[in-house]
Order: structure tokens, then sequence, then C-alpha cells
């Protein structure tokens, strides 16, 4: 996709939403760690009727730590893998307690080395919870970045690292958001609304679902 393209790709994206952020509920760094990483082959939705119970009994690692793996079990056991993701989130309350006193950390390498998050979760809390410019790709940027030809790749790494390379600074903070949003309810899985597109023309999607 030509730079140009690129840029009004964007810059419709942002007209439409201007401030796009995460629909997963939280208030704080820590609360945001945790449902994604209990998130990860769920839905936003599923997570949120969670958290929902859970965040208002125990936000914090410590309180979580108290909660026990048991206790916390109850309160995420409508999501999937809910006994590995109990786990995790006990182990890496456990450090963030031990090593960070209670806060996230604010770097890769760290957050990395926590139990249960990967590269994707950590380019989550880098740019929701920190700021940073990091863009996580998950099914859905994975999908709308080959589809349209903004940032194709084989896998999520290529095309992150693409979409490190094309996408403009003025747009990398929320860039994640918006690619998301977008894969989430117009470019989706099995049948993408491409009438409804705002950048129907400027996708390379050969086979676009055709009006009504």
């Amino acid at each position: 996709m030509k730079k140009a393209d690129v840029v009004e790709l964007f810059s419709r994206l942002r007209e439409l939403n201007p401030h796009p952020t995460t629909e997963l509920l939280y208030t704080t760094p820590f609360e945001l760690l945790v449902a994604v990483v209990l998130s990860a082959q769920a839905t936003d939705v599923g997570v949120n009727k969670a958290t929902r119970k859970l965040f208002p009994v125990a936000h914090t690692p410590q309180a979580i730590l108290d909660l026990g793996e048991d206790k916390l079990k109850r309160y995420i056991n409508t999501i999937g893998l809910y006994n590995a993701k109990a786990k995790n989130v006990i182990a890496l309350c456990r450090i963030l307690v031990e090593q960070y006193g209670g806060e996230v950390p604010d770097n890769r390498a760290a957050l990395e080395a926590l139990p249960g998050v990967g590269r994707k979760t950590a380019n989550v809390v880098l740019n929701t919870a920190f700021g940073h410019h990091t863009i996580a790709v998950d099914t859905h940027i994975f999908r709308v970045s080959n589809r349209t030809g903004l940032a194709p790749g084989k896998d999520v790494r290529a095309v992150e690292d693409k979409l490190e390379k094309v996408v403009p600074k003025e747009f990398k903070q929320d860039a994640h958001h918006w690619l998301i949003l977008h894969g989430r309810y117009v470019c989706k899985a099995r049948k993408p609304d491409c009438p409804q597109c705002v950048i129907h023309d400027l996708c390379r999607y050969k086979d676009k679902t055709p009006a009504a």
C-alpha cells in the first residue's frame, strides 16, 4: 500500500473514532494486565463479566494473592482455560509483589518474563497503560493487515514488524485500537462488511462482499 494511502486509511479511521481504546474494563495498569491475560482465547465481553465481579473484591497483586488460587478460579471460571489462567495470575502477582513493589513494570523484558504474558500482551499493556507506540497483533489486526494490503505478513511478528515500518508516527499510539475495532466490527473473518467500510476504496482485498 502506498504511503499516501496509509495516511488516508488512518485519517479516515481517526475521523470515525478520534479516541479509540480497549474494550476491556480496567482502571489501573494492573487491572489491564490481568484482563489481557484472561482474554487469551476469550472474548472481551466474557472477560469483562468476570472482572466486574473480581476487581471490586481484589484489584491489586497482594489482594489477589490473599484471595488465593481456588477463590480466584470461582470468579473466572466462565472464561476458557481458567485453571491455567488462575495459576498464571497468581504467579505473576507474586512476582509483582516480590520484585516490583506491587507495580506493573513499564518495560517489555520485565513484562514478558511474567507468567502468562507474551509479546502481544506486553504490547497491549505498554500501549494502553503506558502510552508506548507498540502494536499488538491479534487475529483481527493480522487479518486486516493482510486483507487490506496495509502490512501483509505470514505470521503475527512479520505483520507487527511491517506495521512498525509503515504506520506514520502520528497514528502509532492509536493504530492498535483502530485496527482491532475495524477487524472486530467491519472487516470480520467470515463476511467482511465491505459496503459499509470507510476504507473500502483503499483496500486491496479482491473478494470484497458486494452490496446487497
